[in-house]
């Protein structure tokens, strides 16, 4: 442990860390209480999304808590899932749906939880230079030659008919079954037309690929643009960098931003056990506090932190892309076809919009895409839905590590919802691609309005 370390535990243990002025903060709330778990282990997948973990180490918000970190990077996603569940990791970075589905006992059976949501937006699809293309004739021009933004996938339907006629599967990559990627790359494509295929698992079928137009598997993030110049899939659905990295590369187009799908998406959450929470309630809130801080620090001010964030993830223990490529979707602009850059800033989004606040209706969007593809192969009841989502998703953690950073005067009320009042759904949200309207108190309404995806009565 570094000699800092050992000064800053030793001050919070006396209740001194405001008079000896740890780093240019005041003392953390003595009421909180010590961390019952000061030595801990964060895993991550080489993501800018996994930023606020990053930046929480770098900025000492970790060390400011009483807690010493050490941050893994991980293989895949099952592996830093299976790592939270057996203890290995004491949390980490994890998809929107990685909590939900395995409290559900979709894939591995556990209680995981999240009081705190890392990021909206991030992700885009990219497909190769052969099928973009291909698409390219059915994509509105501007006066400037430029396709019309967003370009949506009734240009890529014709492509893959074609494929489908020829007797050629038309396949995709996207990260995880349980992943936003997989979950937006599926909402693209049916709303354009093309099926992406539904799940059975009550039948043992986890392909996702039943009545499949498009065929969908799983690829790794950062293996996503050696995969697509091989040509074992012609598209994917990724976060950054690898969306930006195809293009450096010159073998694909990015195609269309999250962003453009359902603007401010909600995208990673950041993952621990139930049993953490419950065994280290303190760890648990200070964790929290760390983190809405790193989140704080990267969109304070206009996103003036941002060159600096890019240069930390640069790092080969980080996310280890180049900075450039890094910078080119992260400080506020994304870049489609090669020379076509356009001014995104809300391309990555951590801390304004409320985007670290678990909102129950984020994770019952999700629910509701588990349903529509056959991952939930039965009805459930609306009650169901808000349930699920309940046990999850954990605003309380949340809004006492809110709360006290408000008391500590190292941040402000207004920067957060009302706590009095909010309910952890958010107003309907109508900035959909498909212009359908999402509802979180209504989820079945809102799984049958859809024209491809199983409805109320339907099953597999």
């Amino acid at each position: 442990m570094k000699w800092t370390q050992v000064f800053r535990r030793a001050a919070l243990m006396l209740g001194l860390a405001g008079a000896v002025g740890l780093h240019s903060t005041q003392a953390v709330s003595s009421e909180l209480g010590y961390p019952e778990k000061e030595e801990l282990t964060f895993g991550f997948i080489k993501l800018t999304d996994m930023a606020p973990i990053a930046i929480a180490y770098e900025k000492g918000f970790f060390e400011d808590e009483g807690l010493y970190v050490t941050i893994e990077a991980q293989a895949n996603w099952k592996v830093l899932l299976d790592g939270v569940i057996d203890g290995r990791l004491d949390g980490a970075h994890m998809l929107a749906g990685q909590p939900i589905a395995a409290t559900m006992g979709f894939g591995t059976k556990a209680d995981i939880i999240t009081p705190f949501s890392m990021d909206l937006n991030g992700n885009g699809i990219t497909v190769s230079n052969e099928i973009w293309e291909q698409m390219k004739p059915n994509i509105p021009k501007m006066k400037n030659g430029l396709p019309v933004h967003p370009i949506k996938a009734d240009a890529l339907k014709p492509v893959v008919e074609k494929y489908k006629a020829d007797g050629k599967p038309f396949n995709m990559g996207m990260v995880f079954p349980v992943s936003t990627h997989n979950y937006e790359l599926r909402y693209w494509l049916a709303a354009g037309g093309i099926h992406p295929g539904y799940y059975a698992p009550h039948k043992g079928d986890i392909s996702g690929q039943i009545d499949a137009d498009a065929l969908l598997s799983v690829t790794p993030p950062p293996q996503m643009p050696a995969t697509l110049e091989a040509g074992t899939i012609y598209g994917y659905c990724v976060g950054e960098p690898w969306n930006q990295q195809a293009v450096f590369k010159n073998i694909g187009v990015p195609v269309v931003t999250d962003y453009e799908i359902w603007k401010d998406n909600p995208e990673k959450v950041f993952g621990i056990t139930r049993a953490f929470a419950k065994k280290y309630p303190n760890t648990t809130v200070r964790i929290t506090r760390a983190l809405i801080r790193a989140a704080m620090w990267l969109d304070e001010n206009n996103n003036a932190n941002r060159p600096e964030a890019v240069k930390i993830l640069s790092q080969s223990n980080y996310v280890g892309a180049d900075y450039d490529v890094i910078a080119n979707s992260m400080t506020g602009t994304f870049e489609y076809e090669k020379g076509d850059k356009r001014a995104v800033p809300d391309f990555n989004v951590f801390f304004r919009y409320h985007a670290t606040y678990p909102y129950y209706s984020d994770a019952i969007w999700y629910l509701t895409q588990m349903r529509r593809w056959g991952q939930i192969p039965e009805d459930k009841s609306d009650d169901w839905y808000k349930e699920l989502a309940a046990k999850v998703y954990r605003p309380d953690i949340y809004a006492a590590a809110a709360k006290s950073l408000i008391d500590d005067k190292l941040a402000s009320a207004d920067q957060f919802p009302d706590f009095d009042s909010e309910d952890g759904f958010r107003e309907p949200q109508t900035h959909f691609i498909d212009g359908i309207v999402y509802n979180g108190h209504k989820p079945n309404d809102y799984i049958d309005k859809f024209p491809i995806g199983l409805k109320a009565g339907q099953k597999l």
